[in-house]
């Protein structure tokens, strides 16, 4: 998340008048309703890869974060449901102190400005997946997957994930014309990753576990956030999410020792369907594979359709993933051979940006 400048705090003069969106006037004075006073102090917290803006308020001697997600873009419904669900399996998420739907807006408790992604190296790294891997088991062996709190993980969303890759990367970014062959051969690999992820047991998945949504906290750590599209699905997701980070990688040989470690934590808690260490070894590279080709769509999509360019250079690691393991598969050699045909492997944001 990096800092968001939509919303002009403090005032700015227009013609010699302080000026106001109209939407920030709306959260002023929803903050002076819920605080009883006026904030100190407010000013942009962070944004994500959506609509909603974040804002840190000063109270007395306190901070709180107030959430913008302007309701014709956003629902704000399933992040409380779903804060309110992890904090009761044990997860240090934002309490909602207070809330207008309608409106769009949250008060939240602040978890602070100690973001994983800025911290971690290579001696702190192994306290802080500890800390994150042993929140992950809590909410995969606590949350109910049969719960109506949260859709499924289903093949339709996973091909539609894929999808973005082919629409967005290749098709719009890199402005690829791909042949026939070519399709057919997206529509297999998309078609064995999608069985893959169906084949894994069923958990509670956050779907964005990664270190630019988990904070460092004196208490109870990880503070995690952007919960807000969580699914029930495949046991592997979150895991690739924070152990092969878009944002930061680590040596494959580390890598498959948390993802084992992993493992025996979750059948130490009870959790079955696990007996198999190399099946979970696969299940998790091709997991990756599905949740990268998803993520450098995303990116494309963001820098075209929404001008935020600032995601364009965390592609080559992503795609590098990619390429890293469907190399090791012989189920995914036509997809490796296709983007190493295309190019994609040797594609640089700067070849877009120059």
């Amino acid at each position: 998340m990096t800092p968001d400048t939509r919303y002009l705090i403090p005032d700015i003069l227009k013609d010699g008048v302080n000026f106001v969106s109209d939407r920030e006037q709306v959260l002023r004075e929803w903050l002076n309703e819920v605080l009883a006073m006026s904030p100190r102090r407010i000013a942009p917290a962070s944004s994500d890869a959506s609509f909603r803006s974040y804002f840190r308020v000063w109270c007395d001697d306190q901070t709180h974060i107030v959430m913008d997600a302007p309701p014709d873009k956003e629902d704000c419904r399933p992040f409380v449901a779903i804060a309110q669900a992890m904090r009761t399996l044990g997860l240090n998420t934002p309490e909602v102190l207070a809330s207008d739907l309608d409106l769009g807006l949250l008060l939240l408790t602040d978890l602070g400005s100690r973001q994983y992604l800025a911290e971690l190296d290579q001696q702190s790294v192994p306290n802080l997946y500890a800390d994150a891997l042993e929140a992950l088991a809590r909410l995969q062996v606590g949350g109910d997957p049969a719960s109506s709190l949260l859709p499924p993980y289903d093949s339709a969303l996973l091909h539609r994930e894929m999808e973005l890759f082919r629409e967005w990367f290749l098709g719009k970014l890199l402005g690829l014309e791909l042949s026939a062959d070519e399709h057919h051969i997206l529509d297999q690999a998309f078609a064995v990753l999608t069985d893959n992820a169906l084949a894994q047991p069923r958990v509670w998945v956050h779907r964005d576990y990664h270190s630019r949504n988990l904070m460092i906290t004196d208490l109870d750590n990880p503070g995690v956030l952007d919960f807000q599209d969580a699914v029930v699905g495949a046991v592997t997701y979150d895991l690739v999410s924070l152990l092969r980070d878009c944002y930061i990688a680590w040596p494959r040989e580390q890598v498959e020792i948390w993802v084992l470690d992993h493992r025996a934590r979750l059948r130490a808690l009870g959790m079955t369907g696990l007996e198999d260490a190399d099946q979970f070894l696969c299940w998790f590279d091709l997991m990756g594979i599905q949740r990268h080709l998803k993520a450098t769509g995303i990116f494309a999509r963001l820098n075209l359709r929404d001008g935020k360019a600032g995601y364009l250079p965390d592609i080559p690691r992503t795609l590098g993933y990619v390429l890293e393991v469907a190399n090791r598969y012989p189920i995914m050699a036509d997809l490796c051979r296709l983007l190493r045909v295309r190019g994609v492997d040797r594609w640089r944001p700067a070849d877009f940006l120059r």
